[in-house]
C-alpha cells in the first residue's frame, strides 16, 4: 500500500467494471490464463482506445486493474475492477487533460469496444489452438460450430458499469487496501462447519430493499468445489497496471517529460476538461 500511494494522483479517482458474460465464464474454468488475461489486454485496451480518442477525451489514461473471479454465494463471475485516474496525459505529453467533473467515458461506448475485442481476441485463441473444451462444450471445438456461437454473443449487450467516482486518492488507498488481496471468501463470512456441511452469509443482489444478507448452507465437497474454481493459475497476477501508471510506461514519462511525471507537477496544472 505504501508503493501504490506514491502513485496516486491529487484528482478525482473513477471505478469501472467490466463482466463477461456467463457463456463465456463458462469456458474460463477450463481456460483461466487465456480467458483471464484476455479479459485483463481487452478492458485495458478499450478504455486507453476510448480516452485517446479526441472527440472524447484526447489523452494517454493510466489504470490499475484487479481480477475478481466470483461472486456473494462463490459462483464463477469473472470481471475486472478498474481505478482510473479522471484524466491523462496530452498526447504529446506536455500537461495534464482532465475529465469533467463526476464523469469518466461513456459506458455504453466502452461496452461496445469492450465486447468486439474480446470477441476478436477470442477467435486469435480459438484459431491457436490455446482453448480447450470438455463436456457439454466439446462441440465447440470445430471452428464452425465456435463461429455460430460467437455470432450469438455479438448480439447480447455486455455489461461494463460506472461506479460513482470516489472521493479522492484517500478513498483509492482504502479501497485497494481492502479488495486488492481479497480471496472468495473471508473468515468473517463463515457461520459454521462440520465433516459435512459449510454454513455462509451471502448478499442477494436480487433484494432490491432492506437486508440482503442470506445464509447459504452447502455440503462439504461442494464448497470446496466452488472454493476451488476461484484458484489461479500458478504465478498469474491478478492485479495489473497499464498506460502511464505500468512501470515501463513511468520511467518513460520521467525521462522524456520529467515536469509532466511529477505529481505535485499535475496537481498544481491548470486542468483542460475534455
Amino acid at each position: 500500500m505504501a508503493a501504490r500511494a506514491e502513485d496516486l494522483l491529487p484528482v478525482e479517482y473513477f471505478h469501472v467494471v467490466f463482466t463477461l458474460p456467463a457463456e463465456i465464464a463458462r469456458i474460463a474454468l477450463r481456460n483461466k490464463r487465456s480467458i483471464y488475461g484476455l479479459l485483463f489486454k481487452a478492458s485495458a485496451q478499450t478504455v486507453a482506445t476510448i480516452a485517446a480518442d479526441p472527440k472524447r477525451l484526447g489523452a494517454r489514461v493510466g489504470m490499475t486493474s484487479v481480477l475478481h473471479t466470483w461472486g456473494s454465494a462463490l459462483t464463477h463471475h469473472p470481471h475486472i475492477h478498474m481505478i482510473v485516474p479522471g484524466g491523462g496525459l496530452s498526447m504529446d505529453g506536455t500537461r495534464w487533460v482532465a475529465c469533467k467533473p463526476g464523469f469518466f467515458l461513456h459506458v455504453r461506448v466502452l461496452s461496445r469496444l469492450f465486447r468486439r475485442l474480446f470477441l476478436e481476441g477470442l477467435a486469435a485463441l480459438h484459431r491457436a489452438g490455446q482453448l480447450r473444451f470438455f463436456g457439454e462444450l466439446t462441440a465447440l471445438a470445430d471452428a464452425d460450430a465456435f463461429a455460430e456461437w460467437l455470432a450469438r454473443l455479438r448480439k447480447i449487450d455486455w455489461v461494463v458499469y460506472a461506479k460513482p467516482p470516489f472521493g479522492g486518492p484517500e478513498a483509492v488507498l482504502a479501497y485497494l487496501s481492502r479488495y486488492t488481496h481479497r480471496v472468495a471468501i473471508s473468515n468473517h463470512r463463515l457461520v459454521n462447519a462440520d465433516a459435512g456441511t459449510v454454513a455462509f452469509k451471502w448478499k442477494d443482489y436480487r433484494v432490491k430493499r432492506g437486508d440482503r444478507m442470506r445464509v447459504m448452507r452447502l455440503n462439504t465437497h461442494e464448497f470446496i468445489r466452488r472454493f476451488m474454481m476461484h484458484v489461479l493459475p500458478d504465478r498469474f497476477h491478478r492485479i495489473r497496471h497499464y498506460g502511464f501508471l505500468a512501470g515501463a510506461g513511468r520511467k518513460r514519462e520521467s525521462r522524456t517529460n520529467p515536469r509532466a511525471a511529477r505529481r505535485h507537477q499535475i496537481g498544481g496544472t491548470r486542468p483542460t476538461t475534455g
